[in-house]
């Protein structure tokens, strides 16, 4: 019998074979979400649920009927150098736990606000939750017991990032290019990223898939291909030319005229009277 781990890489080189090939040159991180949580649907009589710190997560609904939907998120904008351009994205899941092995539809839609993950933590396999403490995403609050979802049960996209069908117990792994796109809004706007919310089934009841979370032996791995921006050359700057100076010819000084002295007149002498004799 195959093992789980053997499943897993098989079914994780498989994936991860298709990504390379769109982009052989591209650099590869794989990462575990920074934060995941489950959605158990309301009920008055058992109050706010949430399994924080669980080592499980669930989509679709139970055998009463109750729905249960998962969140989980991971740090794009830490671990993608920005301005890189995303060219594959794999997620891969490992589902441990089921009451059924027929096949459901397992889907994720982006979530559009952000949530939070407490300290709860379920007893048993989990399926029940556990009551919310602070900070933890339930189905009626973003935050317990602050802050609360516009619709009940999650806010996401109806928009789907990507469907994977899901059996009998083992790895499973959704890929996608609107997966692509959403890793890429993330690492360019970090504020927006609140990670995806897991859809299972809920059209009727048995259908909830287990999957392992963050805190377990088998957390789930989201695999990022990419491409680091290009540096754009620094330009070589010009040297400027040295502007030779074109020398002056200094202009010869006209010579000024020196003026010509007027001769003075020679004085004529006047006659001297004879002296007058006296009567």
């Amino acid at each position: 019998m195959t093992s789980s781990k053997t499943l897993f890489a098989v079914t994780l080189a498989g994936a991860l074979g298709a990504i390379v090939a769109s982009s052989v040159s591209g650099a590869m991180i794989s990462t575990n979400p920074s934060k995941d949580n489950t959605l158990y649907q309301y009920n008055p009589s058992e109050g706010d649920l949430s399994n924080g710190a669980g080592f499980h997560f669930f989509a679709g609904e139970n055998a009463v009927g109750e729905i249960r939907r998962a969140v989980l998120a991971f740090d794009i904008a830490g671990n993608i150098p920005p301005g890189s351009t995303i060219t594959g994205v794999s997620l891969s899941l490992n589902m441990s736990m089921t009451n059924s092995d027929t096949a459901r539809t397992i889907e994720l839609h982006k979530v559009l606000a952000d949530w939070g993950e407490g300290t709860s933590h379920a007893g048993g396999g989990e399926g029940g939750g556990a009551p919310a403490t602070p900070g933890d995403a339930t189905w009626r609050h973003r935050f317990y017991d602050t802050i609360f979802w516009t619709t009940q049960g999650g806010d996401f996209s109806a928009t789907v990032s990507a469907s994977q069908s899901v059996g009998p117990l083992g790895q499973y792994t959704w890929s996608s290019t609107q997966m692509v796109a959403d890793v890429q809004s993330w690492l360019d706007n970090p504020a927006s990223n609140f990670g995806w919310l897991v859809l299972g089934d809920e059209t009727t009841s048995t259908t909830a898939k287990r999957f392992d979370t963050r805190e377990s032996a088998s957390p789930p791995v989201l695999t990022i291909v990419y491409t680091e921006p290009t540096q754009s050359p620094t330009p070589t700057a010009t040297a400027t030319p040295t502007v030779t100076a074109t020398a002056t010819s200094t202009p010869t000084p006209t010579a000024t005229a020196t003026p010509t002295g007027r001769r003075s007149p020679t004085p004529r002498p006047r006659p001297t009277s004879p002296p007058r004799s006296s009567p």
